[in-house]
């Protein structure tokens, strides 16, 4: 299933705020929001918003070493949602999907990682259907949620 990042969005938990990044999905009225880390969520914001910030941080840094070495985003897919075992919840699992001089090669990567790095190249995001279906949400739960760019602090 075809993917997007609707919005990077900050929830109010009984254990303090939470990042969680909002996925759209072509054809459906529910999202899928992936609660991720502080920095990780600013990482993919800024590339969305295409900021650069003069040196590069991580994401950046990777992204550029993967070029200069040949190679290529072709895709990020979020493959699946591993249980907990006090069924709170789960971790998202996604896959990087990279075309390099030496052929196609899949690296496992966290999520939200892979996120930052499709926000800064536009690579195509994708999404299984158990994850769109164990994961999918109301969309308006999250529309009222204040956007990680107008946080006070700096990013």
């Amino acid at each position: 299933m075809q993917a997007s990042i609707d919005a990077v969005r900050v929830a109010g938990t009984p254990q303090g705020p939470v990042p969680v990044v909002v996925l759209n999905v072509d054809g459906e009225d529910d999202v899928v929001p992936i609660f991720i880390g502080f920095n990780e969520a600013r990482s993919i914001a800024r590339g969305l918003a295409a900021e650069d910030i003069g040196r590069p941080l991580t994401h950046d840094l990777l992204l550029d070493v993967m070029e200069e070495l040949g190679s290529r985003i072709d895709r990020i897919v979020v493959t699946e949602i591993e249980e907990r075992d006090d069924g709170q919840g789960g971790t998202y699992i996604a896959d990087l999907h990279l075309e390099t001089p030496r052929g196609e090669t899949v690296v496992d990567a966290r999520p939200s990682d892979s996120l930052a790095l499709a926000a800064r190249t536009n690579a195509p995001i994708e999404i299984t259907e158990d994850v769109f279906e164990d994961g999918r949400d109301d969309t308006e739960k999250f529309e009222q949620l204040e956007d990680i760019r107008t946080m006070s602090g700096e990013m």
